[in-house]
């Protein structure tokens, strides 16, 4: 049964219609969950492909639980909500849009008969489940061949489906932490700090995105599936790098007396570099002075205080070495003042700076942001209108198909079970009455 809509909501056009631009005709029996798996999944939908997101209305996917809930008060991430609507995460509603949503109870044999049966319809399988439930189920790449040939069967895990951990689960802060990420992070002398949010959840997402393109676009030149393996952990290993020549080519560690660096910058020999306390509630400006002519329009911009005329300060190297002095006045000028306000007088002198911005002021102050359309808005039969973050790409020969907001549970149940699975009414009634759709 579709989800009731409210009187004021019900002439919303959630009808489905054919898909438009360059991945038309691909369709996806998406399994994943999360944001590493749905965000994947979502540039194949944002750009044409019918991506089927199947969910399971016992355990429903965690983002139709947590923050961000439209017009009410912040929550922590992270926060689950139960017993609340699942139709209003706007999460989930972000990773999900220009998706179909359907329910199948897996759990039952009716309902991996039913996977099966759609399987045949598709070909793309994503997950991102933790290694073994797949399998669990029968959906092994094997039987992924026999079911749909040339399938591409994308996998998306913490660790990959071998090794000695393929068994181990992990979310965002864990990726983060074993591949060497959280390691690097935090101030000089501290211990590590981490990560805040789950940065790797989005970071492995966008691999998961290219692997599944690559396979499309190898698929279309040869024929011939394949299954794809991502692990999160070694794509947070790729961001490396730079850290893993430095380590391996001058020996140097990466926990020392002046490493991590954390808002300075080690090369080159820039001074003051850092983020500043400004006017009002965690409110911040970024500052940046590297050569001796950016520190001339600083000083005048500051009204040259008596600090400034410090000989020390004359030179570049000498104010690398003062750091701990150029934060200490810096920060309390800037603290008097709004960021903006800083940012616009220090770029009139020649000095670069950028007020810290917030979500906030991404949507409704940045200029550039609003010129290049980064937001869009789509409407919602619970929440109503909602603004949902674009792709940060554009083509001069195609556009992102943005043609429905995220999919209530199970919303489109019977259009992809009687219309592109085949079930008669009879069959989609039985398992309706038996809580296996």
């Amino acid at each position: 049964m579709k989800p009731a809509m409210s009187e004021d909501k019900a002439a919303l056009d959630r009808s489905v219609r054919p898909r438009q631009g360059p991945l038309a005709g691909i369709r996806v029996a998406d399994f994943c969950w999360m944001g590493v798996g749905s965000v994947a999944t979502r540039l194949l939908g944002d750009f044409g492909a019918d991506v089927i997101k199947i969910e399971d209305r016992i355990r429903i996917d965690t983002p139709r639980r947590l923050p961000i809930y439209k017009g009410e008060p912040a929550r922590n991430f992270g926060e689950e909500v139960v017993g609340g609507d699942p139709n209003r995460g706007g999460l989930f509603n972000n990773y999900c849009r220009n998706k179909l949503g359907v329910t199948i109870n897996m759990r039952t044999s009716k309902g991996r008969a039913l996977a099966e049966r759609l399987i045949r319809k598709c070909s793309v399988v994503s997950e991102n489940f933790a290694p073994g439930v797949m399998e669990r189920w029968g959906l092994t790449y094997e039987r992924l061949q026999e079911l749909s040939p040339n399938v591409i069967y994308a996998r998306m895990s913490g660790y990959g489906h071998s090794g000695p951990h393929a068994g181990y689960r992990s979310y965002g802060p864990v990726v983060q932490a074993v591949s060497g990420l959280s390691y690097i992070s935090g101030l000089p002398g501290r211990e590590p700090s981490g990560w805040g949010l789950s940065y790797m959840d989005n970071q492995a997402a966008y691999y998961n995105s290219i692997a599944l393109l690559l396979a499309i676009y190898r698929r279309n030149q040869t024929g011939l599936g394949t299954e794809v393996d991502v692990s999160a952990i070694e794509a947070g290993v790729n961001l490396l790098g730079p850290i893993m020549l430095d380590v391996t080519v001058n020996g140097r560690s990466t926990r020392r007396p002046d490493f991590p660096t954390g808002n300075r910058l080690e090369w080159p020999d820039a001074a003051p570099h850092g983020v500043y306390p400004s006017l009002g509630e965690d409110r911040w400006v970024a500052i940046a002075v590297f050569n001796d002519r950016q520190w001339a329009g600083l000083v005048d911009a500051l009204g040259r205080p008596e600090w400034t005329a410090d000989p020390d300060l004359a030179t570049q190297p000498g104010r690398f070495a003062a750091q701990d002095l150029l934060d200490k006045e810096l920060a309390r000028w800037t603290s008097q003042r709004d960021a903006y306000q800083i940012m616009e007088l220090l770029q009139r002198k020649g000095v670069p700076a950028g007020a810290v911005q917030n979500a906030g002021d991404l949507n409704e102050r940045d200029p550039q942001v609003a010129s290049r359309g980064v937001f869009f808005e789509m409407d919602h039969p619970v929440i109503g209108p909602a603004r949902f973050e674009g792709t940060p790409i554009h083509f001069s020969s195609m556009a992102q198909d943005n043609w429905r907001s995220g999919p209530l549970l199970g919303e489109d149940n019977e259009h992809v079970f009687k219309g592109v699975v085949g079930l008669d009414d009879d069959e989609y009634d039985e398992l309706q009455a038996e809580g296996v759709i």
